[in-house]
């Protein structure tokens, strides 16, 4: 599964006009893999522990599933440079 984070705007210097994102792959559904950043320890990535804000599921619509985790590795990157395409800021990985 691909997922994406909406990010407080605090997590950037500089205003954006979007929300900046995390977009991250998972085995898990979104929702434990949200709970596992904002729980932080090693599985947490750093901004999605610190300024995730919400799911943004209106981002993931369409997306997935995949049958392989190099799938979901190469739609997360593909998701992201959309992403940024959009104009997001985004942080991936």
């Amino acid at each position: 599964t691909v997922y994406v984070i909406e990010l407080s705007r605090d997590c950037v210097a500089e205003p954006c006009a979007l929300a900046p994102v995390y977009v991250g792959q998972t085995a898990h559904t979104p929702e434990q893999r949200f709970a596992q950043h904002k729980a932080g320890g090693r599985l947490a990535a750093g901004k999605a522990h610190r300024y995730g804000v919400r799911l943004r599921y209106d981002l993931m619509k369409g997306i997935g599933p995949f049958a392989t985790r190099h799938e979901a590795e190469a739609a997360e990157q593909a998701v992201a440079a959309a992403l940024e395409r959009r104009g997001h800021r985004v942080f991936w990985g």
